[in-house]
């Protein structure tokens, strides 16, 4: 299984790179939405692991551009816990 995995927090990422590795995920990891939408646009993943608060282009942006192209899983990766983010998280991915 190929992952795509777009997170800016460098411990986090770390993290969640090494675990999901030793448990026989390929897994990509960028820092930078607009990389992270280059490469799901790019490759072929079988899920993506999306942090919704990126600098720049953030989560929101990049799910938007991917459903107009693509149906890849995406897993929302957020500390976000209004029930506004959780639903417009349903609604678009």
């Amino acid at each position: 299984m190929h992952i795509l995995l777009i997170e800016d927090d460098t411990k986090t990422g770390e993290y969640l790179k090494k675990g999901l590795g030793e448990s026989g995920y390929k897994v990509d990891w960028t820092q930078h939405g607009a990389d992270g939408l280059h490469l799901a646009l790019e490759n072929r993943y079988d899920l993506i692991v999306l942090d919704v608060m990126l600098p720049g282009i953030d989560g929101w942006q990049i799910i938007e551009v991917l459903r107009a192209r693509q149906d890849v899983p995406v897993l929302f990766l957020t500390a976000r816990d209004q029930l506004q983010d959780r639903i417009r998280g349903l609604e678009l991915g």
